[in-house]
């Protein structure tokens, strides 16, 4: 899938957006994968709904508990979207827990991926070792993405190695915490951003956790390729108003 690696020669901030596979409802997320793609979004990250998801703040918490009470599961999701790429030209990257994915069989999945045009996966729970000693193969024989993540804690040899192994991009984690909503960036996340910039590293940066607003996304578009958006997208959608309306209404909030 060379959709990834043609996104970022582009020299623009890319604009990515996460929502909760089966939220708002059972089968919206082929509409709403629809819908931002024709409203400028640059990539779209599909996050599979898990029962216990350890590093989601409380509104993908939320949005993950009603999309399992609404019926969503992996083997649904991918139904869904089997037709996708007769419609979408943008990459497309599931994201969800290791364990979620073991259960459905790794190699089951990839298969199914590469057959729909699905160009990567983030699996924040998987370490890099079990990538490299269990897994590598598979994901090359599939040709699917691994997306790996680095937070303000992850030591410089260790940022260096994900670095090295990364085929398409890293995602920057601004912060310690979990996803959520934030009023602003503090001066420890900044200098943590200007550190990373500061390492020139091989792989193009996305950062992600607290992005809600244009000024947030701006700020870290200075010093990474671009942001993702999950909280406050979920967040955006409401009972009473369209889901084309609101799509709409956020990314034009984000890009104007």
């Amino acid at each position: 899938m060379k959709r990834l690696n043609q996104l970022f020669q582009k020299n623009e901030k890319i604009l990515s957006i996460y929502f909760t596979a089966g939220y708002p409802h059972l089968n919206s997320s082929k509409e709403i994968i629809i819908e931002l793609e024709k409203n400028g979004v640059d990539l779209i990250e599909i996050g599979i709904p898990y029962s216990d998801p350890l590093a989601d703040g409380p509104i993908i918490q939320k949005s993950s508990q009603i999309a399992l009470e609404n019926g969503m599961s992996l083997e649904f999701l991918l139904h869904e979207l089997k037709d996708i790429r007769a419609e979408v030209d943008i990459p497309l990257v599931l994201m969800g827990y290791f364990n979620s994915v073991m259960q459905f069989g790794i190699e089951q999945l990839f298969k199914r991926m590469n057959e729909i045009g699905l160009d990567g996966i983030i699996l924040p729970d998987m370490l890099i070792e079990v990538y490299e000693k269990e897994f590598c193969e598979l994901f090359e024989e599939y040709d699917i993405k691994s997306i790996f993540l680095i937070t303000p804690s992850t030591p410089e040899d260790r940022i260096r190695r994900i670095d090295k192994m990364s085929k398409s991009f890293i995602y920057m984690v601004s912060s310690a915490s979990t996803t959520g909503v934030r009023e602003t960036y503090d001066d420890n996340s900044l200098a943590y951003f200007k550190r990373i910039k500061s390492m020139n590293l091989k792989a193009p940066i996305l950062t992600g956790f607290g992005i809600s607003s244009k000024q947030h996304f701006d700020q870290v578009c200075e010093y990474s390729d671009g942001g993702i958006i999950g909280s406050a997208f979920i967040k955006s959608f409401k009972k009473e108003v369209p889901i084309q309306q609101s799509i709409s209404s956020f990314v034009s909030s984000v890009k104007k």
